[in-house]
């Protein structure tokens, strides 16, 4: 019989803009600038002490590891709040979750544990080991456009993050100009994103997007190119506007900004590839425990 459950749940997150520039090697050197939002499907962890103060732990999550959402990130957090969250704060617990990937030798940065730790969209700037959470509220109409106009599919590829990371980041360290233009130009994306949430400025969006393809293309085109067989028709027939690979990149998960009445037309497109749609809505709560 349980004696004390601890349940914890925590969103995993779409990256708008910036992602890269969030791992520590980068935040030392230039500062890091990301924007992103937290999304209704989950990692979650319960933790059971029985009468003779034995105790279990089990976790789970909605979307696989290394699909590009952040699971990892978001696992770590519900399962460190539900053995210590007590009276820990989102960011004190957001911390503890990268710390311990951080022990684990996973070269990624600090944006997933904040989205999952804190939901809803937030714009964070690293500097070196620290974290700042900008304030970011964006129009109800960029929101609900968003919504309706961002298709997120899932292709199936499957890599591991951290050997995507731990070769990008051997290339910065070796001061590769591709790596280094690259980065400087996902960096400058999050304005971009800022202002086209906060004005509903679409255009904005579009151009963000096309600019973080562009990015990666000269930092590793080896990572989009599974995707292009499919979306580069799309892009020519304007069905989609622009696109983004979500998370490092080679997680096989996409964010396709279809063109207006466009995206039945895109869906039909992804499903005959044989890649999956993703349903998502936005999340606001972040982490969430509840104990008995």
């Amino acid at each position: 019989m349980a004696k004390r459950k601890v349940e914890t749940r925590a969103p995993v997150r779409i990256d708008l803009s910036g992602g890269w520039t969030d791992v520590p090697v980068y935040t030392h050197d230039q500062g890091g600038d990301v924007v992103n939002f937290a999304i209704n499907l989950y990692a979650r962890a319960s933790l059971l002490v029985d009468d003779d103060g034995k105790l279990s732990v089990s976790y789970s999550a909605d979307v696989p590891l290394g699909s590009g959402f952040g699971t990892t990130g978001a696992l770590n957090v519900a399962l460190l709040a539900a053995i210590k969250g007590a009276g820990l704060t989102s960011d004190e617990v957001a911390e503890k979750a990268f710390q311990f990937e951080k022990i684990l030798d996973n070269t990624g940065g600090r944006q997933d544990q904040w989205a999952a730790a804190h939901g809803g969209f937030q714009r964070l700037i690293f500097i070196g080991d620290a974290v700042e959470r900008m304030p970011l509220e964006p129009l109800a109409s960029a929101k609900s456009w968003l919504k309706r106009q961002l298709l997120v599919v899932n292709s199936g590829i499957e890599h591991v993050s951290g050997d995507l990371h731990d070769e990008f980041w051997k290339r910065y360290q070796a001061g590769d100009a591709d790596v280094v233009a690259g980065l400087q130009k996902l960096r400058s994306t999050t304005k971009l994103v800022m202002d086209g949430l906060q004005s509903d400025r679409r255009d904005l969006m579009v151009e963000s997007f096309r600019m973080t393809c562009d990015a990666l293309d000269r930092m590793a085109p080896h990572v989009h190119a599974p995707f292009k067989p499919v979306i580069d028709p799309l892009l020519a027939s304007k069905d989609v506007a622009a696109w983004k690979a979500i998370g490092a990149g080679g997680g096989g998960s996409a964010a396709l900004l279809c063109g207006h009445q466009r995206r039945d037309a895109v869906e039909a497109a992804v499903i005959e590839a044989g890649w999956t749609i993703v349903e998502w809505d936005y999340d606001d709560e972040g982490l969430t425990i509840e104990e008995s």
